[in-house]
């Protein structure tokens, strides 16, 4: 048999099954995904955890780790032997093959974009452009990811510990692997991921030497304002906030990075673009006039209707391309990799 053949057969029973009612086209598509029963991402998860190996692994050492981050933060029930546990993190770490372990060498701290979303193989081809430049990187599947059960599922805490979960993903990996260097750690993040990038930042400005945040959600009030229910829904789940922004927006302004513009230290690039049609470019608008109105060093480049809108530049098209090498150019700056492109 196939070696992979076994995934066949474990897959079809699951997508066998009524798929679940359909999303609205007005809705985000993280909300479309939160709408997938869990066992299917259980068993897509796990599929896609071997495809990291078979698409990297010719260039890189692929593993998937565990480590533990702060407690919960909504217990149900705190009296509960076991409530208040620190939570276990699953990040994925690549470590470029042949790099020279005797010298200090970078690190990309990778933040996947989406609520209730995860680490995957969609982007692999940005890990094999930053691994070929000499950078390791960590990708932590932080509390309310999917892949791992409803338990986890609920764990959400957009722009809180989540945040945290990442921060502590980086010292992980700066204990682990000595040979990574303390002062070349960059962060990058496309859409929510581009929020936890530029609230680590924020939080540690001493850890990162450089960062960058694609189409990053910035001002969630703002984006409540022209997102459907069903998106709104998913922050004021019982489990979650638990009340809408009308109810308490001082709630939904601390988790927005446009709140905390004053405290950028670390270098920061931004793109934004203008047919986005997840997050809308006044987002991004709210935070770069935020960060000026800070006085702010920072550098930022609003495309104008680039095709693809919100995932202008993770595509193959030659825009893409050019618009990541800015990226890579912009770190290799600040973190000097091996093999600049």
């Amino acid at each position: 048999m196939h070696r992979f053949s076994w995934l066949l057969l474990a897959v079809y029973p699951v997508f066998a099954q009524p798929p679940a009612a359909p999303t609205p086209a007005t809705a985000a598509p993280q909300a479309a995904a939160a709408n997938q029963p869990l066992d299917v991402d259980r068993v897509l998860k796990q599929v896609d955890d071997l495809m990291w190996h078979v698409t990297l692994g010719d260039i890189a050492e692929v593993d998937k780790v565990e480590y533990t981050s702060l407690p919960p933060a909504h217990a149900a029930n705190p009296r509960v032997v076991g409530a208040n546990n620190p939570l276990i993190i699953r990040a994925y770490t690549f470590i470029p093959k042949n790099l020279d372990r005797s010298k200090p060498q970078p690190l990309i701290v990778f933040a996947h974009q989406g609520i209730h979303a995860n680490s995957d193989t969609r982007d692999a081809h940005i890990f094999r452009e930053l691994l070929q430049q000499g950078y390791s990187i960590i990708s932590p599947d932080y509390r309310g990811s999917t892949g791992y059960g409803r338990g986890f599922y609920e764990q959400i805490d957009y722009g809180g510990r989540e945040v945290d979960d990442v921060f502590l993903g980086t010292e992980w990996m700066l204990e682990t692997y000595t040979f990574l260097d303390p002062k070349r750690v960059g962060m990058i993040g496309w859409s929510h991921g581009g929020l936890i990038t530029l609230m680590n930042i924020f939080q540690h400005p001493q850890t990162y030497a450089a960062a960058y945040a694609g189409v990053p959600a910035s001002d969630l009030v703002a984006r409540m304002g022209y997102e459907p229910e069903q998106y709104r829904a998913l922050y004021s789940a019982p489990y979650h906030i638990g009340k809408t922004v009308r109810e308490d927006i001082g709630e939904y302004r601390k988790r927005s990075p446009v709140t905390h513009a004053k405290e950028l230290q670390t270098p920061l690039l931004i793109h934004t673009n203008t047919n986005d049609e997840d997050v809308n470019v006044l987002e991004v608008e709210h935070l770069i006039e935020a960060l000026k109105a800070e006085g702010k060093k920072f550098e930022y480049k609003i495309y104008q209707d680039a095709p693809g809108g919100h995932y202008f530049n993770r595509t193959d098209t030659k825009l893409a391309k050019e618009s990541r090498r800015e990226v890579y150019r912009f770190l290799a700056g600040y973190l000097h990799p091996p093999n600049p492109m």
